[in-house]
C-alpha cells in the first residue's frame, strides 16, 4: 500500500512556483525538521467502508544523500500504530520526484510528481486487495509550519477517487 511520507529546522520556505524549466531539487526543503503529525485513516479502503481511524505522533524529515530527504513517521491510536519511512528522491532529468514509502515489512511502489504552484501531486499504480488501482498524493496547504498530505485511491482508471488517508502536520 502506498503511503505518504517526512539537522537543525531553518526558517521553512514555500514550494517554489512552477515553470517551464525549474530546478525542482529544493521543493521539499521547507518541511525538514520534525513534525506533530495528526493522521486520519479510513480503516478499510476501497470497501465503502466510511469508517475513520486516528493516530497521532511524529514526522522527523532529514536531508540525505546530497539532495533527497528521508521521512520518518511514527503515530499511535486506537487502532495500533503505524510506522513508516519514505524516501523521496528527484529525478533531474524527469524534473520530477519520486516517493518511495515502506513500512509493515512492506515496499510499495513509488508515487512520481512534481510541485506546482505551492501544491505536490503524485501518481502512481499499486495492487489493493489482489487488484490493480491507482494512487494519487497530494501535499496541500503547506505553510512555514504546517502541511496537508491526503492519499486517495481509484479502482476505476481515475474516474473516481477514494481518499483514505489525511495527515496534517505542524512544525514542533
Amino acid at each position: 500500500m502506498a503511503l505518504p511520507l517526512w539537522a537543525a529546522p531553518a526558517r521553512a520556505q514555500q514550494p517554489p512556483a512552477a515553470t517551464a524549466e525549474r530546478d525542482g531539487r529544493r521543493d521539499f526543503d521547507w518541511e525538514i525538521g520534525e513534525w506533530t503529525t495528526r493522521l486520519s485513516r479510513l480503516q478499510r479502503p476501497l470497501s465503502g467502508s466510511t469508517t475513520w481511524v486516528e493516530y497521532e505522533g511524529t514526522t522527523v524529515v532529514r536531508p540525505v544523500l546530497g539532495g533527497a530527504n528521508l521521512v520518518e513517521l511514527s503515530v499511535e491510536g486506537p487502532a495500533g500504530r503505524i510506522e513508516g519511512l519514505s524516501l523521496r528522491l528527484y529525478d533531474t532529468e524527469a524534473r520530477q520526484w519520486s516517493l518511495n514509502f515502506a513500512g509493515g515489512g512492506v515496499l510499495s511502489p513509488p508515487v512520481y510528481g512534481e510541485f506546482k504552484d505551492g501544491r505536490g501531486v503524485f501518481f502512481g499504480q499499486d495492487t489493493w486487495a489482489g487488484r490493480a488501482i491507482l494512487v494519487r498524493f497530494v501535499i496541500s496547504d503547506v505553510t512555514a509550519d504546517s502541511a496537508r498530505f491526503e492519499q486517495a485511491f481509484s479502482a476505476d482508471g481515475g474516474a473516481t477517487w477514494e481518499v483514505n488517508w489525511i495527515a496534517v502536520d505542524t512544525r514542533r
